[in-house]
């Protein structure tokens, strides 16, 4: 049996002002009918394959969740790290865990962000990297090359093996991003493929292999997950944070595929990308015979080759030509095509001003439901909230802020102080200063409300949690 292993961490800063640092681009609906996250698992139907591990930041985990549940695949199989220390320690703590019950499944890595347009091409590179994995040998996927990329490191690949009716090689060598003139020769060369980042191998030949290379990396992860306490919502596997940072940020190109002498590469070719930029995600949807990929309530006239994404908001592009235009509930990009690269000194300018645009979006995700802050002033905020059916807040209260909430749709079971009582739309309650209160969604159908919030200081610091159901307190 494979065991899946999705790495969906990053805050895939490139596609500003979508993806930001708490609602990153794995977690968005960019391609496809469902989110980069929920693609990756769907597109394992077909595969013999297990529940996957997902390994995400700790900051990610009811987003993760959330999505999981929404596909049916939320089994306690979330990986939750404490800080970001690249793929390697990533890689060895889905290793640990799977081997943790005497189990050596066959891990297959992909990543939580990637396009694949072929999933039978993707099936078939699996099956015929299955039997090397089988024998200990550490598999990685070689994108077929398009083009001279320079954003993407290369595999060269050596030897072909034989025994098999598909192409398989040894790895050669990894080579880092190259420029112009050395992608050509990759290209014509025809030897080189683009490192996808994915990988098949045996937990237990990985661990080999990483101890023998990173023991230190090995040793740091051992401790992290002795010293891991239970989640009290069962959905998690949480990595004790104390031991997990002093972990070394390595890749797990550089800590174990460059060094490891039973590397070989599996050819991919299934339209694959990496959406790593705005031009990227131009190039891989659909679109109109202007060339323009266009989502949302967009018109255009004399418009082409341009990709315009909106949230909410009608856009009207007249007379322009290879741009990318993004509109969002509290941001506007605008770019050409060939200078989306440069997205990244928004990102820089945003955070040297103690901006939050780069943070988080005006809607945020909780565990109960989604925030989409309206009105924001010094002593006031206007919230449409939606609570999911069975969602409800923590029993709190705060010592700043008042709040009113004013039912829109469905029912609201309402706590405050020793009282309990619900409420139905267009009826309304206050909720005073000091005073501990919980709202539940105890119906069928998503409970929308505004809230209210009114005082001299509004920050999230003033929640006091006396209980949740979330294991926030």
């Amino acid at each position: 049996m494979i065991l899946p292993v999705i790495m969906a961490g990053g805050t895939g800063s490139r596609l500003w002002p979508m993806s930001r640092e708490l609602y990153p681009k794995q977690f968005l609906r960019l391609y496809g009918e469902q989110s980069m996250l929920q693609e990756t698992v769907t597109r394992l139907n077909g595969l013999r394959v297990s529940e996957p591990l997902v390994i995400c930041n700790e900051q990610h985990r009811f987003l993760v969740a959330e999505q999981l549940r929404q596909i049916n695949r939320l089994s306690n199989n979330i990986i939750l790290e404490p800080a970001g220390r690249n793929t390697a320690p990533a890689i060895t703590l889905a290793a640990l865990s799977a081997i943790a019950n005497g189990d050596d499944p066959l891990l297959l890595v992909l990543a939580a962000d990637h396009v694949i347009e072929n999933p039978a091409a993707f099936h078939q590179a699996v099956e015929n990297a299955i039997p090397y994995a089988e024998q200990g040998k550490l598999v990685t996927f070689g994108i077929v090359p398009t083009g001279p990329e320079t954003g993407y490191g290369y595999i060269q690949r050596g030897t072909e093996l034989s025994g098999t009716a598909a192409s398989v090689f040894r790895v050669q060598r990894f080579v880092e991003k190259p420029d112009l003139a050395t992608a050509l020769q990759y290209l014509e060369c025809g030897e080189y493929y683009w490192n996808s980042g994915m990988f098949l191998f045996r937990a237990k030949r990985f661990l080999e292999e990483i101890a023998k290379f990173r023991a230190d990396i090995l040793e740091i992860c051992l401790q992290a997950i002795e010293a891991s306490e239970p989640d009290a919502q069962q959905d998690f596997i949480r990595i004790d944070k104390t031991a997990f940072l002093a972990c070394p940020d390595e890749s797990v190109d550089y800590a174990v595929m460059e060094k490891t002498s039973d590397a070989i590469v599996v050819p991919l070719d299934a339209g694959w990308s990496d959406v790593g930029s705005w031009s990227a995600l131009w190039e891989v949807n659909n679109k109109n015979p202007q060339g323009n990929a266009l989502t949302g309530d967009v018109f255009t006239h004399n418009a082409s080759n341009c990709y315009i994404n909106t949230d909410e908001k009608l856009v009207a592009a007249i007379g322009v030509e290879n741009l990318v235009i993004v509109n969002t509930k509290d941001a506007v990009l605008v770019i050409d095509k060939s200078q989306v690269q440069d997205v990244k000194k928004v990102v820089e300018f945003l955070k040297a001003n103690g901006r939050q645009e780069y943070r988080v979006h005006r809607e945020s995700y909780r565990p109960w439901g989604r925030n989409d802050k309206v009105v924001d002033r010094p002593r006031y905020h206007v919230n449409r909230l939606t609570v999911k059916p069975g969602g409800q807040f923590s029993l709190q209260m705060h010592h700043h802020r008042a709040e009113h909430w004013v039912i829109l749709s469905g029912t609201a079971k309402v706590t405050l102080e020793d009282n309990t009582y619900l409420l139905t739309e267009n009826q309304s309650t206050f909720i005073p200063v000091g005073a501990q209160h919980m709202l539940e969604n105890p119906g069928k159908i998503p409970l929308e409300l505004l809230e209210i919030q009114s005082g001299s200081y509004l920050g999230d610091d003033d929640i006091i949690r006396t209980k949740d159901h979330y294991g926030r307190c």
